[in-house]
């Protein structure tokens, strides 16, 4: 470490006057090294009473009171989940809390062993923490293009070059999306965690960091602190003895709020702080090292039987154990192994893998023996049932890939396209059968783009409405793609469809509709209307409310002969006749 400066000795004197010269900005546009005498600590009573304090600095209300501001992330049932009145989860720890520090202001302008840059893969200067690169100098630059990137969630170490830290600590934060919100959070815990280790690996014990996020890869500012503060605890729960300073940075007044009051949670600085710490920590506050916890990934194995665990006789050598041919059934009792192959300790629960393992063993027998839907010639509907997770995965990633595409090839097709609105004021979605084209079709792009076109009708009640017009002179799909494509749209697309209202039925696809209804999905195909006529389709759909292609009005008038009904040649509007 350099040799401190006048100003060091002078804030020294007091916290007040320490916590003062730490935030106040530089003169002269030029930012002097900082040592940590400087940064405020934050166990030093001063920045306690900032902290609890309702007013400061005369009349001038303290915003970032821990008591006066409630944490978004828990509701008023905190108390209720894991933590609430019982055992802390993060008791009071003076010898930890001494080797925290908060400073409002770059990291690169602290004299610490090793300061954290924010950056991308590619590690380059464009996507790096503001200002850092150019504080550095250019040696930075040139020794980063030498690392070969970065991979998300991992760190890589440089040296600092002109900047008073010794090193400087290169990590990639992840892309955030609430459907992957779990992923993001364990991904920026990793974060933290490989520039800690990092450092201890290389020697080094203070660092300084600033929020491992940026406003273009969309991570909220409070999560990730969330993320930042209880990795940092944990990490220093078992290497406290290796790190003798951690250095929160925050560059906006916004963050340093954030943190003044997310700090009492994971840092609680006397009994009061961590009893109410205990009320408003967030019912998931992750594993031992600060990763929330995934169910479904967790091995679950018993423990072992009481009577093997209390047992004073000692488990057999592995060379001791007869071999299969010896009969391993007839030595059990003598090697007293039975209390080793209980069951209740052998079982686990499946994990999902095993059990969609085993759905897909049963399809497969299935196959094997008699498929009445394939003998009857509706395709292939062996593929096995999803969960209603599975289902919505499966729809999320569809629904991810349609919009990053380009799919106005589809749309050109006028296959399905949104119409108006029904009797009764539902959205009204219209398909034409005799659009789809199935020898030139590209059946993925088509059901991305039935994703896409559907996504916002599922959400309410709404009718589809299908032309079979002149549709059975072209191949039809099959049961089995129809079944997928069900299963694509997932369970909100089978609750809130009303009906499915179909214009000039043919024999063929009434028996369809009615393997449907056997095979796939009785709910579902149970909701068709059969319409013989346009005049009677319009009971259901007013004719304002529908686009509808010519050759429809045409298939109309040819099978049934036009009784009943006048078409205007101009507008296409369908009138009843008058009797007599």
């Amino acid at each position: 470490m350099q040799s401190r400066s006048p100003s060091a000795a002078a804030a020294s004197a007091s916290p007040t006057a320490a916590a003062a010269a730490a935030m106040a900005p530089a003169v002269g546009g030029v930012e002097p090294a900082v040592t940590l005498d400087q940064v405020p600590r934050w166990s030093d009573p001063d920045q306690r009473i900032s902290s609890l304090s309702p007013t400061a600095a005369g009349s001038e209300t303290q915003t970032s009171s821990f008591l006066s501001f409630s944490d978004p992330l828990t509701g008023d049932d905190a108390a209720a989940g894991p933590g609430g009145r019982g055992a802390s989860r993060f008791p009071v720890d003076h010898e930890i809390n001494s080797k925290i520090y908060l400073w409002r202001g770059h990291p690169w302008n602290l004299e610490v062993d090793a300061v954290v840059n924010s950056t991308n893969e590619n590690l380059d200067e464009a996507h790096s923490s503001p200002g850092l690169h150019a504080a550095a100098g250019p040696g930075l630059a040139e020794e980063c293009a030498t690392l070969g990137g970065c991979r998300t969630g991992m760190a890589k170490m440089t040296n600092a070059y002109d900047l008073p830290a010794r090193k400087v600590i290169h990590t990639v934060g992840p892309k955030y999306a609430v459907k992957y919100h779990t992923a993001a959070e364990n991904a920026l815990s990793h974060c933290y965690r490989s520039c800690l280790e990092l450092l201890i690996e290389n020697g080094l014990e203070s660092l300084a960091t600033g929020c491992i996020y940026t406003e273009a890869k969309n991570y909220p500012r409070e999560p990730a602190a969330h993320v930042a503060i209880r990795t940092v605890r944990r990490f220093l729960e078992k290497q406290k003895d290796k790190i003798t300073a951690i250095v929160f940075c925050t560059t906006s007044s916004s963050d340093t709020e954030i943190y003044k009051r997310l700090l009492p949670l994971y840092f609680p600085r006397d009994k009061p702080e961590e009893e109410i710490a205990a009320l408003k920590l967030p019912a998931d506050v992750g594993d031992e090292n600060g990763e929330t916890v995934i169910d479904e990934r967790k091995i679950r194995i018993k423990p072992l039987p009481t009577g093997a665990a209390n047992s004073k006789t000692p488990i057999p050598a592995l060379a001791d154990i007869p071999l299969p041919d010896s009969g391993l059934t007839r030595r059990r009792n003598s090697f007293k192994l039975d209390s080793y192959l209980d069951p209740a300790f052998m079982s686990i629960i499946k994990d999902p893998d095993l059990r969609r393992k085993e759905q897909w063993e049963k399809s497969a027998q299935a196959h094997k023996g008699l498929n009445l839907a394939n003998l009857l010639g509706f395709g292939d509907l062996g593929s096995p049932p999803l969960s209603a997770a599975e289902e919505y995965s499966l729809h999320s990633r569809y629904l991810a890939k349609a919009n990053s595409m380009n799919l106005s090839d589809i749309a050109e097709m006028k296959i399905i396209y949104r119409g108006g609105v029904d009797s009764e004021g539902r959205a009204v979605m219209v398909v034409v059968g005799a659009h789809f084209l199935l020898r030139c079709l590209d059946l993925e792009r088509f059901v991305l783009y039935v994703v896409k076109e559907f996504e916002p009708l599922v959400q309410k009640p709404y009718s589809i409405v299908y032309f079979h017009s002149a549709a059975s002179l072209q191949p039809q799909p099959d049961l089995g793609f129809m079944k997928r494509l069900q299963q694509i749209l997932g369970r909100k697309h089978q609750k809130n469809l009303h009906a499915i209202y179909i214009l000039h039925p043919t024999l063929g696809l009434r028996t369809a509709i009615l393997a449907m209804q056997l095979f796939v999905d009785g709910e579902v195909w149970k909701k068709v209307v059969y319409v013989d006529r346009l005049v009677q389709l319009f009971r259901y759909v007013p004719r304002e409310q529908l686009t509808i292609p010519d050759f429809v009005f045409q298939h109309d008038l040819e099978v049934n002969g036009g009784k009943g009904i006048i078409i205007d040649p101009r507008t296409k509007h369908v009138y009843q006749r008058p009797s007599g």
